[in-house]
């Protein structure tokens, strides 16, 4: 018996060591963590159980049969983080490059089935240099198996990528099929074709870090949701994200115990819109005071920075934040912003995160390059998740709500649970100069002074409409409120609507406008 636990030990320690010592210190070398290195860092002390540790690949082409290497270049188990079950995968560059092959994905693919039978995120640590050629078309059915867990699973556990190193071609589907995106600066990089493709096709020089480098793709294409700078910082900030999301579709969102005080009032409210309504300010300041103390946690920050979305606790609770950004183009809808509000919007709807909206939005962004490349269907996504929606939802008007773009801000007409409004709210279906321009054309053409005359009937209209309080007296605005007082409401109603219960009619499912 003690030969063949010492022969079980060495085939572990054979394991563990993965491609060899030299290739492990070329992965340090690269300022690059090993694939056990990473899950180390990222699950509970101790926490770690592995599945397939003795897997090897079954083929025997182009030499194969002469390297192979116990676990066949991943890592795969279960552990936890913050004491919640996660099922893991990391892949080790040190053998055969982190190719990707049959047993290779057979080992993601059983873990992933375990993650859905057991209700539980997987979190992804991808460092691949793509498929096994040497496999064939065995690798590309390896990745198809993968993309079609992906989307079973996709709304019922969390799914979460981290990209750690390179990830290129059909490999780069996965992390895009999953709910959120890391990547590290500078060792990571995703693309479908490489430079030297690209380079052949089009004629463009590019690098493989402007090309799919995390920079590029968290300000850029909007691909990847955080963008770190090492990754330690990746894995911590996987592990901040945790904290704000269940474990799966049945779950309720995360929940502190929380004494709500007797004053939750926040003064500096009061004083954050400027006298000036053409004036920005920075919607985080709102946020920041509204939320829970340091809750935030801002998600897809360097894109499309005209509206801010991000993960907070508020009473304890967490909830899922949408907000126009009055700093950056107005907060004006636009085809990026749109993607990336309705996408939050549906993850957060599909684990039952509530929704709470901050609204100052003038309208969508005029122009050809906007209708020529799809505004219409793009801003549709984000009034389709925003319709679809079932979690508790609630919306802040602090100043501009214009237009259409009032109606897809998550108003009462499609199905907000709460609305509120402050006193500088503006909701009318255009701006009081834009609005005077039409509807007083003649009688300001006509004027002795029209300069004067349109002055002056911009001031009529926006006494008339230029405020929440026709809104109210329909409604649409359940209550206009002190900004102050905005926290205090805001925990109140959560908890007001912590049973809320909505079906959506009985279908396959909807056609959202892709």
């Amino acid at each position: 018996m003690q030969e063949k636990i010492r022969d079980l030990n060495e085939r572990r320690e054979e394991a563990k060591l993965g491609g060899g010592q030299l290739r492990i210190d070329a992965q340090h070398k690269k300022s690059k963590l090993t694939a056990r290195e990473r899950l180390h860092f990222l699950l509970d002390e101790g926490s770690f159980e592995e599945i397939g540790m003795l897997v090897t690949h079954r083929s025997s082409n182009f030499g194969l049969d002469k390297q192979k290497f116990l676990g066949d270049g991943v890592v795969t188990g279960y552990g936890t983080i913050n004491s919640r079950l996660v099922y893991v995968f990391s892949q080790d560059f040190t053998v055969l490059g982190g190719s990707l092959a049959e047993a290779h994905a057979e080992k993601i693919c059983k873990i992933m089935d375990m993650a859905v039978k057991n209700g539980a995120p997987v979190i992804g640590l991808n460092d691949s240099g793509g498929a096994r050629i040497q496999e064939g078309v065995v690798s590309l059915g390896g990745y198809a198996d993968i993309f079609y867990r992906n989307t079973r699973a996709s709304g019922v556990v969390p799914q979460i990528s981290a990209i750690m190193g390179p990830c290129a071609g059909g490999a780069v589907y996965s992390p895009a099929l999953t709910d959120f995106v890391f990547m590290v600066e500078n060792t990571s990089y995703m693309f479908v074709t490489g430079p030297n493709v690209v380079k052949t096709v089009t004629h463009e020089e590019v690098s493989a870090e402007d090309l799919g480098g995390a920079s590029a793709h968290s300000t850029k294409s909007g691909v990847t949701h955080f963008s770190c700078a090492n990754e330690i910082v990746a894995i911590n900030n996987i592990k901040q994200l945790m904290n704000y999301i269940p474990q799966n579709c049945e779950e309720e969102s995360p929940t502190e115990t929380y004494d709500i005080s007797s004053n939750e009032d926040r003064l500096k409210l009061n004083d954050i819109i400027p006298e000036n309504p053409n004036q920005p300010y920075d919607i985080r300041e709102v946020i920041e005071e509204t939320v829970d103390a340091d809750t935030f946690m801002e998600v897809h920050k360097d894109f499309a920075e005209n509206i801010v979305v991000g993960f907070a606790k508020i009473g304890g609770k967490s909830i899922g934040i949408v907000a126009n950004q009055p700093a950056v183009l107005a907060g004006v809808l636009d085809i990026q912003s749109s993607r990336k509000g309705g996408r939050f919007v549906r993850f957060c709807d599909s684990f039952n995160i509530p929704l709470l909206v901050f609204e100052d939005v003038p309208g969508f962004l005029p122009g050809t390059d906007q209708e020529w490349n799809g505004i219409i269907s793009n801003g549709a996504k984000l009034l389709y998740a925003f319709c679809e929606a079932t979690v508790p939802r609630i919306t802040v008007i602090t100043r501009k709500a214009y237009g259409g773009a009032y109606d897809v801000m998550n108003s009462k007409h499609i199905g907000a649970d709460m609305n509120f409004a402050w006193p500088t709210a503006e909701i009318a279906v255009m701006g009081a100069k834009g609005a005077a321009e039409i509807i007083f054309k003649n009688e300001i053409k006509s004027a002795e002074n029209p300069t004067e005359k349109l002055q002056e009937k911009e001031a009529e209209y926006a006494e008339l409409f230029a405020n929440p309080y026709n809104a109210a007296a329909r409604g649409y605005v359940d209550e206009v409120i002190e900004p102050k007082d905005t926290r205090t409401k805001l925990i109140k109603a959560f908890r007001m609507l912590s049973n809320k219960v909505d079906t959506l009619p009985k279908k396959k499912h909807g056609n959202i406008p892709l």
